[in-house]
């Protein structure tokens, strides 16, 4: 068979695990189907989009102009409930204003005002629906004419690919969004697994993880956090010769979240045991300091990850491979405090380096660092 037959029947094979639908729904039906409960927009990504009060009353703007708007994709369940796949900043905005958005504990959350916006100024102060000062509510017949406004529905119907929603929800929300990669993961998070998700959640709370990697507030902010948890967890138990494959590494963290969070046989409490273990005794070590450049056995500088790749994951291992016999904090501090002379680390961490060309270097050297501790 030829590579352009196989390209066929490879792209045939695949088109045959995907089963969709569209057709156009009015926000009035949309908003009817999520009082039901027969829609889900999955409460717990509120906290991952951040819509300003402008975003939101330009978009409701846009709704009253009859501007079209992008398609909302859902994923119909096996109870045929609809998962929102994408879109769920935009109907999360259709449902706060109209006053039916339900919080993570089902919960209905107070409605919200408008403010003005560059074409339509007299938005500003404006309700769906207030008791209090009517003069400020939408009229009858505008709230009609937004509910019969009609938006472009795509349906993953039952029966598809069970991974197609989050393969789908990925790349809809990495191209040319202002998600950060582990944002991102953390809504695929909740569609896969929400416990597995608040497991991570716990993890990254430990204080003494949070002293050692000592993030700036954006990074906090985008829960690059959660992601060190993930990468500690896959690298500190990945076969290195592995590693010498991965082309893309965010790739490689969203492909190894997916498959731990489905498997019913991952361990979390040994793993919280090697994981609360190692950021102990490495605040202990060395505390703030710890994944920052070392000088004259001292910490210099911000987070930085070449280090932490080198230093937690091969203390991870250490741990994870001899759990009754954990390690002295002097000699970790040694192994901290001599990183930066090593040849190798200073070779592969330097400017320029792709993470891809980085990390398959940098974790066997941790390992070799921490084994004789």
């Amino acid at each position: 068979m030829t590579d352009r037959l196989r390209l066929e029947a490879q792209i045939e094979a695949r088109a045959q695990e995907i089963h969709t639908d569209a057709y156009p729904m009015s926000i009035g039906e949309i908003m009817s189907i999520y009082r039901d409960k027969e829609l889900d927009i999955h409460p717990e990504f509120q906290r991952f989009f951040r819509w300003s009060p402008l975003q939101k009353a330009k978009f409701i703007e846009s709704i009253l102009l009859g501007i079209p708007i992008p398609s909302l994709f859902v994923s119909q369940r096996e109870d045929g409930v609809w998962d929102v796949v994408d879109g769920v900043q935009r109907l999360s905005t259709i449902f706060e204003f109209t006053g039916i958005l339900r919080d993570k504990d089902g919960n209905t959350k107070p409605a919200c005002s408008l403010i003005g916006t560059e074409y339509l100024p007299e938005l500003e102060g404006m309700w769906w629906d207030s008791q209090q000062n009517p003069d400020s509510s939408f009229p009858d017949s505008l709230q009609r004419d937004f509910k019969r406004q009609k938006v472009d529905l795509k349906i993953i119907k039952k029966g598809s690919d069970e991974n197609t929603k989050y393969d789908l929800f990925e790349r809809l929300n990495t191209l040319g969004s202002k998600l950060s990669d582990q944002e991102v993961r953390n809504c695929l998070l909740v569609m896969i697994n929400v416990e597995f998700f608040q497991w991570l959640q716990e993890l990254a709370e430990d204080d003494a993880f949070q002293t050692t990697i000592r993030l700036s507030d954006k990074a906090q902010e985008e829960r690059y956090d959660l992601e060190l948890v993930l990468r500690f967890i896959l690298l500190s138990s990945a076969d290195p010769q592995s590693l010498q494959s991965v082309k893309d590494v965010d790739a490689f963290i969203t492909k190894g979240m997916r498959s731990i969070a489905s498997d019913q046989r991952f361990d979390r409490e040994a793993e919280r045991g090697v994981f609360e273990s190692t950021f102990r005794l490495l605040n202990e070590a060395a505390g703030e300091d710890t994944f920052t450049r070392q000088d004259g056995g001292r910490g210099r500088g911000g987070f930085l990850i070449s280090m932490f790749e080198v230093i937690a994951t091969g203390l991870g291992y250490r741990i994870r491979t001899n759990p009754g016999q954990l390690p002295e904090v002097d000699a970790i501090s040694q192994v901290i405090g001599s990183i930066g002379d090593n040849a190798d680390f200073r070779r592969y961490s330097r400017s320029g380096m792709s993470a891809s060309s980085r990390m398959p270097r940098l974790v066997p050297l941790g390992r070799e660092l921490f084994a004789q501790t």
